[in-house]
């Protein structure tokens, strides 16, 4: 029997994220809560959650891509579907049409759990990429989940009791590179693309989508390709800038800019709505940082207001009594407060924030695949030709010898082997030592795409599903909800089945894409990473400083040996840096 009070309480606790409408539903030993964040305009009787349809009963973190299409197919099925229907309930619609199957024909971000009444059992599932988080704790004849990892911990039959596995990825790599357990034994996390059935005597899980790797896309004429790429990213946007005002994280690049360009063009086109914001990070002292300079040239061409934050006064740890309280697993950035003031300057305004990560994983440049394609098809006069343009367009190769050589230097110097401030003990009952081994491939999944396999083997890192939840309003207690454009499906297999030049070769596409859209110098930019890391910087920075007054001491004991630790900023690594991360978070929870 599920407990009203408790219920209500667990449900209250999600307030903060879900400010518009709080409600909860219970029957017998089965409840459901929900807490509404409302994107799109005035709230009506159709966005209320828990949502009902005969005996199914759902409650969903979600955005859908493309919903008429999804209400369109339900429809010429026989179901009648009111027009203000909730993605909510068109989710509910679709799992009483098809069932389990249902995830088949859903795209966007999404976590849900549906409640079925009639069978007794329990379906959830989480997106493709896992932009919407989903944490679950079985517990004997206890079942609970959440998108919110600090409401499960309200439990009183979860425990706090931590998973060794997960702290030892994390002093190795990080993060947790295992993408279904959390830093806490009795809390799981359903992976990004998976579905899950609990009912009272099992509980399964299965993978239901993987990033296409067959797709081929062949036109005749050049132009096609750089329509329809323009066809989709409009889609894309249009389907995630519902709200009055949309926000952008706008750098000095193109794919952000990109995102932008069409973000301005929608709202032109639609007598301003959405009004448009962006927002810039950077740096003035901390290291040369020319990155506000580009951004503004690409908000001023479009028109868009651009707010910048320097980010130069956070120091390590600012703030992190605060920081501490509210992240629900560690972290290895001691100037995180950086993200949430940027997240506190967005939530002031918009809502819903667009972003333009993922192009560059879709757009990951490899030639030698994509000739041995063209060689295995027997395309010899296309292969020759585009060899040829190849050799013509790239750079000296004499200097890409050098980088690359440059590069392997770097990497055989910072592998130092085994991380001996581990404290042995732990090391020992943790297999981390294996887990060492094994890094080369977690760090490189698996490259199942002949023709682009370090791209599509990149989607599969777990640096995604670290990077959606972190920036989750569940982690930052901001109202805003980050979409990805670029990670829309129809957009990820269409970059993923384009001929790889010259198309991705330095983003030829985009660049294509927006001839006379954006300003021309930032067209003609080269990829240019951040010039330095933060953190490092900062050490760098505060190198005559002693970090004692940050002491390891207490529960940190039982992973690191602090006596192996350098013990001034000046000599410590950005490795080692990370058990005074988990020694902060580890204090935070006791």
């Amino acid at each position: 029997m599920v407990l009203p009070d408790l219920a209500q309480a667990m449900t209250d606790l999600l307030k903060y994220r879900g400010p518009d409408r709080c409600a909860t539903w219970l029957d017998g030993s089965v409840g459901l809560g929900h807490t509404l964040l409302g994107i799109s305009g005035a709230l009506g009787a159709h966005d209320q959650q828990p949502a009902r349809l005969d005996r199914l009963s759902i409650t969903a973190d979600v955005r859908l891509d493309s919903p008429d299409e999804l209400r369109s197919k339900l429809e010429q099925s026989g179901r009648r579907i009111e027009k203000v229907a909730s993605h909510a309930m068109l989710i509910l619609y679709a799992y009483s049409e098809w069932g389990t199957e249902c995830v088949h024909q859903l795209r966007g971000d999404f976590s849900f759990g549906i409640w079925d009444g009639t069978t007794k059992t329990l379906f959830c599932a989480r997106d493709h990429f896992g932009i919407k988080p989903f944490y679950y704790a079985a517990l004997g004849s206890v079942f609970i989940f959440s998108n919110t990892l600090n409401c499960l911990k309200r439990h009183p039959a979860v425990t706090v009791e931590l998973n060794d596995q997960s702290i030892g990825d994390f002093l190795l790599f990080g993060l947790n590179y295992d993408k279904s357990t959390t830093i806490f034994r009795d809390i799981k996390r359903l992976p990004a693309a998976h579905s899950m059935v609990v009912s009272r005597d099992e509980l399964r899980t299965r993978c239901y989508w993987e990033p296409p790797t067959e797709a081929r896309v062949r036109y005749r004429r050049d132009d096609d390709y750089v329509d329809h790429f323009n066809e989709l990213l409009k889609a894309a946007v249009a389907d995630r800038a519902t709200s009055e005002r949309v926000g952008i994280f706008l750098s000095g690049g193109l794919d952000s800019g990109s995102v932008a360009t069409v973000a301005k063009e929608l709202s032109n086109s639609r007598n301003g709505f959405p009004d448009l914001r962006s927002y810039t990070v950077g740096y003035d002292s901390l290291f040369p940082d020319d990155e506000r300079r580009w951004a503004r040239k690409t908000a001023q061409y479009l028109g868009i207001f651009n707010t910048y934050l320097p980010l130069d006064h956070i120091q390590l740890f600012d703030q992190w009594d605060e920081v501490s309280r509210i992240v629900p697993e560690p972290i290895d950035d001691p100037l995180f407060t950086g993200l949430l003031e940027l997240f506190r300057a967005v939530a002031a305004e918009c809502r819903v924030v667009l972003s333009g990560e993922g192009a560059d994983n879709l757009m990951y440049f490899q030639m030698w695949p994509y000739i041995q394609e063209l060689r295995r098809q027997g395309l010899w006069m296309r292969l020759a030709n585009e060899a040829t343009m190849f050799a013509w367009v790239r750079p000296l190769p004499w200097r890409g010898a050098t980088r690359r050589l440059q590069s392997l230097t770097r990497k055989i110097s910072q592998d130092s082997g085994f991380p001996r401030w581990i404290a042995p003990e732990f090391a020992e009952r943790a297999g981390l030592r294996k887990r060492w081994q094994e890094r080369a491939s977690l760090e490189a999944p698996a490259n199942r795409h002949l023709v682009r396999p370090r791209g599509h083997g990149s989607l599969a890192l777990p640096q995604w599903t670290n990077m959606f939840e972190v920036q989750d309003s569940g982690v930052t207690h901001c109202n805003v909800e980050v979409c990805y454009p670029f990670l829309d499906l129809r957009m990820v297999d269409y970059l993923l089945a384009v001929p790889t030049f010259p198309w991705l070769y330095k983003k030829h596409l985009i660049r294509k894409a927006m001839r006379g859209r954006m300003p021309e110098p930032s067209l003609l930019r080269r990829k240019t990473p951040l010039p330095a890391d933060p953190v490092t910087s900062r050490l760098r920075d505060e190198a005559r400083s002693s970090i004692h007054k940050w002491t390891l001491e207490g529960q940190i004991n039982a992973f690191v040996s602090p006596s192996k630790i350098n013990s001034s900023c000046g000599t410590i690594t950005r490795e080692q840096f990370r058990a005074y991360c988990l020694d902060r978070w580890l204090k935070s929870i006791r």
